[in-house]
């Protein structure tokens, strides 16, 4: 009896080792997954698993964004690449309508958006802005000879604005503060297409950030003007998901490093050099 029962607790015994043991390993497996998910569980860790950083724009906003040839080229290309740089991936574009990008941030399209958007009230409420880069403002574009002459006399008048811009919110004026008040917006997709219109006299003026406006008037001189009255004053940043620190933190990082190096000048002045601005 006491040999059996020596067996039958040997036995149990072995039988609760393995159990313990199987235990065990399934413990540690578990406790690796989670470290290895965990060692890419950022958005920056799986960027750098991934081998490449994803970036959308809109590349109708010369000089910050803009197509030569098939290439994209542009203010924001320069500095996504720096940011490319620092993460040691590649930069991959996704070129969609401005209106869109925030969209592109909800659903995980992209890391980040570079696209001379303003850091307003508005937009923080879906993304997280970055530091700023860049003191932007809204300039208004007429043809020659048109009596508006200043900001105040764009109140009534039929004006051009690119869709999801800071000129189509404050033209637009859903909430009813701007002091400027339009009889009507037309909302474009594509600058260019606004001064199409402008041009072809179907509507008084065109409201667009200041560089992409130096643009147009350079290339038909004989038929728009700026007007030195700016209708808003502006900081462009960079987006991130909201909630994304270790994305945003990788962008300040590239954006300090840019600025204290004298390198972020030095992108802005070289398009400013080819604006003639």
């Amino acid at each position: 009896m006491m040999k059996k029962s020596s067996k039958l607790t040997a036995l149990f015994l072995a039988m609760a080792m393995t159990v313990s043991m199987a235990g065990c390993a399934q413990s540690g497996t578990t406790a690796s997954g989670a470290n290895s998910k965990g060692a890419a569980s950022t958005s920056v860790d799986k960027i750098k698993a991934n081998g490449f950083v994803t970036m959308s724009t809109n590349a109708e906003f010369e000089p910050f964004e803009y197509k030569d040839g098939e290439e994209i080229v542009g203010i924001d290309i320069d500095i996504s690449n720096k940011i490319a740089e620092k993460l040691g991936v590649k930069l991959k574009i996704n070129d969609v309508a401005f209106d869109s990008l925030t969209t592109e941030l909800k659903t995980g399209k992209t890391n980040f958006v570079a696209a001379g958007m303003t850091a307003d009230e508005d937009r923080k409420k879906n993304v997280d802005f970055s530091d700023t880069y860049f003191d932007a403002s809204q300039s208004i574009i007429t043809l020659k000879g048109s009596p508006i002459k200043t900001r105040a006399d764009l109140t009534g008048k039929k004006v051009g604005v690119q869709q999801g811009t800071t000129g189509d919110t404050y033209c637009t004026d859903e909430k009813g503060t701007s002091d400027v008040k339009v009889a009507s917006t037309e909302r474009y997709n594509k600058g260019v297409d606004a001064i199409a219109d402008l041009i072809n006299g179907k509507i008084d003026a065109v409201v667009i950030d200041d560089f992409p406006a130096k643009k147009f008037v350079e290339k038909n001189p004989d038929k728009l003007v700026k007007l030195d009255d700016a209708l808003t004053v502006e900081k462009y940043a960079i987006a991130v998901p909201k909630g994304d620190t270790e994305m945003l933190k990788a962008v300040n990082d590239v954006l300090s490093e840019l600025k204290s190096s004298g390198e972020l000048n030095k992108i802005i002045d070289k398009y400013k050099a080819a604006l003639g601005a």
